[in-house]
């Protein structure tokens, strides 16, 4: 980049160093678009496009350096309701194969692949759904399912059959980096069980503002409970709230929980109603950036299950009242 020097003899305006140093910025810009671009035209490697965050950290565990993995939301997106942009639909056209989570997470995903050349599968595919039980969504299966690390084992011999059906010459790698990446998820959950073991069955409980734990609450011997069963559009109910403090109360429920996409004043409610301590926050729909909290799936459900087990568990080992 060139570097611009005002001579003693005739200093610039301050105008047109600023317009300068505008220019320059904008050149380095350019450059680095340019670069970006360029390092993309020269990766020869297949493109696998995942629907979000979640996926695509999967993903790349599985397939390591041998297929280059993007997602269409940033992280700290919401999916639920995720509108794809012209950009979305020019890069899901160079994607050689397209992962999505199913179970109707991704309700915008019909209309975005249904003109596209490029193969897709579904992550749940072979995953015992949990329906929800209540709301507009009655009936339909909970699509958290990658909140619970066993499924997510599921997830990865998804992932490996389609890589090794689109790269069938790296087919060892992608067994190999899938078995090792289904330990450390096995390892999470056992870690989780034993830990919570030690609750007594009245208070094996997970209590959240969004019913997005069915699954880690079924492996983990935990009775779910919620104020409402997916993202809601609007506040929520005193009906809800009331459901909610009941249970806690009945059931002693030491701590309960709220997500990080939503706003926790309702069960900050339930707090202020019960005996209950607030938890601490759980990550679910989205990783964080790389300096965040939860920059990888691994890191996300290791968090979530330590603010689980030590929130609940930590009641206990005080002596604190229930």
């Amino acid at each position: 980049m060139p570097i611009f020097h005002a001579t003693p003899m005739k200093p610039l305006r301050r105008s047109t160093l600023a317009c300068l140093i505008v220019l320059a910025l904008s050149l380095t810009a350019c450059g680095s678009e340019a670069n970006s671009a360029g390092s993309a035209a020269n990766d020869d490697r297949p493109v696998v496009l995942t629907t979000f965050t979640v996926l695509a950290d999967i993903a790349q565990n599985v397939a390591g350096d041998k297929l280059r993995v993007e997602s269409i939301t940033k992280p700290g997106a919401e999916i639920h309701g995720y509108e794809p942009t012209p950009g979305d639909i020019r890069k899901a056209g160079k994607a050689d194969l397209i992962l999505d989570n199913g179970m109707h997470l991704e309700a915008w995903f019909a209309k975005f692949v249904q003109d596209l050349d490029a193969p897709h599968s579904v992550m749940t595919e072979g995953v015992e759904p949990i329906n929800i039980a209540e709301d507009a969504y009655k009936d339909m299966p909970n699509p958290h399912a990658w909140m619970s690390p066993a499924n997510v084992q599921i997830y990865v011999d998804n992932m490996m059959k389609a890589f090794t059906k689109l790269d069938p010459a790296n087919a060892a790698t992608y067994e190999s980096n899938g078995a090792a990446y289904k330990a450390s998820l096995q390892e999470v959950q056992d870690e989780l069980v034993a830990k919570l073991s030690v609750l007594p069955q009245s208070q094996r409980a997970l209590v959240s503002c969004e019913g997005a734990f069915s699954y880690l609450a079924r492996d983990a011997g935990l009775t779910e409970k919620y104020i409402w069963a997916v993202n809601a559009e609007q506040q929520a109910t005193p009906q809800q709230i009331a459901s909610a403090i009941e249970f806690v109360r009945d059931n002693q429920v030491p701590a309960v929980f709220c997500e990080s996409t939503v706003s926790p004043a309702p069960m900050e409610q339930v707090v202020e109603a019960t005996d209950a301590v607030f938890g601490g926050t759980l990550y679910v729909d989205s990783l964080s950036e790389v300096d965040g909290p939860v920059p990888t799936y691994l890191e996300l459900i290791r968090h979530d299950s330590k603010v689980i087990t030590d929130a609940l568990t930590g009641a206990l080992a005080t002596g604190a009242a229930p």
